[in-house]
């Protein structure tokens, strides 16, 4: 009798092994190795034809030059949400498999609803839910008021039942909500294992790239952050995205960290609402509207999110501490980034803050993840520790080096543009971004070399 052929996978970093072991050896994760199944008995004795899910006869790969590779170019769909296709990367591409990951309640489900609402006008599309019934699905659509029209719905779980009803249904689009409830008869482990969600996974893929079917995956998060399952699924799809967003806030950010079709880090804006998500076209306004940014302990920066430069608020409070081993806290940014900064700022700017608690913070949820922000902090810092605001409608930005230089970062001009455009009159950069071709027309362009250029300016 055929035996069925397992291994185990490492649920952190995907890397496989042939037996378990305490240790992933590729990533150094402890206790992550679960058992899968390649290969089901059943499925050993099958024709290799059958076992690789084809139809008829396979045709051998053959080797091709990539300059005679003909270029087709992509056919993009709209989702009738301009947010989402920004991070889409302009649209939604036939035979794109899109997985999408958050929090519970954060609005995953919602938004694709509100998509699949949307696009069932120009393709038609199938909505298979393995965690809600089919009442439920409706009447979420009717609370938010959806157009229903042509949209079709499958409570399922079944892997080689939603596929049958699909060849036969001859949708365009696929929602799967969520694909950590599917499974297949191939494989006997129970739906959610790493082994399950793979293989369900993989077939679906499959079928996409057959028929040219876009498919949207709904993944649940786990505590860590990342999507539940083997690592290996966000490698088998063609975009990532993630829901993000503070508990108690009524914003959402949708961003791509893994995108075949356009830009990574690309990031979309959404505002809660009683009918649903909203989307946010001007989120530099939303992130500056809580309050008035002529505080101490305030600095304005543009930061870029994948095509995007937005305005975001730094703000700090240093105050004196009462432990031996002062804090440094960072929300919104990384900490040990903001520990090498105050060393900096005391080497080369002759500022001790060693005595001191530091509190920094991104206003408005969002997590700034490039080196434009090191400037912004040192000087929100400085304008904390002093008590005094900054000049008011001043913005910063620039990398701060370990000997006190201040580099340039990418896009500075396209930067100053999208201050201005908000009313800002003066700005500090690195000397590298000032405006090659003259000054940004209602703003006074500071550049600085030096840490303590940039101190004397501010």
């Amino acid at each position: 009798m055929a035996k069925a052929r397992t291994a185990y996978v490492c649920n952190e970093c995907g890397a496989e092994f042939s037996k378990w072991q305490g240790q992933c050896t590729e990533c150094n994760a402890w206790n992550s190795l679960s058992e899968i199944v390649l290969e089901s008995a059943a499925a050993a004795k099958a024709p290799a034809s059958r076992r690789a899910g084809w139809a008829g006869k396979i045709d051998p790969p053959k080797i091709t030059a990539l300059k005679d590779v003909e270029q087709t170019e992509h056919r993009r769909v709209s989702t009738g949400i301009g947010e989402f296709d920004r991070v889409l990367g302009g649209g939604l591409v036939e035979g794109a498999v899109v997985l999408v990951g958050g929090d519970p309640g954060i609005g995953k489900s919602t938004l694709l609803l509100q998509a699949v609402a949307r696009m069932a006008a120009v393709l038609p599309v199938l909505y298979v839910t393995g965690e809600e019934s089919l009442a439920q699905v409706a009447g979420r659509a009717h609370r938010l008021e959806l157009p229903l029209d042509g949209v079709n719905a499958l409570a399922e779980t079944g892997v080689e039942s939603i596929l049958q009803h699909a060849s036969k249904a001859g949708p365009r689009l696929i929602v799967a909500d969520s694909v950590q409830t599917l499974w297949t008869e191939s494989l006997t482990a129970a739906p959610g294992s790493v082994s399950q969600v793979r293989e369900s996974a993989a077939r679906l893929v499959r079928f996409a790239k057959e028929t040219g079917t876009a498919v949207f995956l709904v993944g649940h998060v786990t505590k860590e952050g990342g999507i539940a399952g083997p690592r290996v699924l966000e490698h088998m799809v063609d975009a990532v995205l993630y829901f993000e967003g503070e508990s108690g806030s009524r914003f959402r950010l949708l961003r791509a960290f893994k995108n075949r079709f356009g830009a990574v880090n690309e990031l979309g804006v959404f505002a809660m609402g009683d009918k649903g998500l909203k989307e946010v076209s001007n989120p530099s306004a939303i992130f500056l509207s809580g309050g008035s940014t002529h505080q101490p302990g305030s600095c304005v920066m543009v930061t870029r999110e994948g095509t995007r430069p937005l305005l975001v608020e730094v703000q700090a409070l240093v105050d004196a501490s009462p432990l031996s081993n002062p804090r440094r806290v960072a929300v919104g940014l990384e900490q040990n980034r903001l520990a090498m900064l105050l060393a900096v700022l005391h080497r080369h700017g002759g500022v001790l803050v060693g005595d001191q608690d530091v509190f920094v913070n991104v206003v408005g949820g969002i997590r700034v993840q490039e080196t434009a922000a090191d400037l912004p902090v040192l000087l929100a810092v400085l304008s904390s520790l002093q008590d005094r605001p900054l000049a008011e409608k001043t913005i910063a930005f620039g990398e701060v080096g370990l000997s006190g230089e201040i580099r340039p970062v990418p896009n500075g001009e396209d930067r100053l543009r999208e201050a201005a455009t908000h009313g800002f009159k003066r700005a500090i950069v690195p000397k590298a971004n000032a405006p090659k071709g003259g000054s940004v027309k209602g703003m006074e362009v500071i550049a600085v070399e030096r840490l303590s250029e940039a101190i004397d300016a501010a």
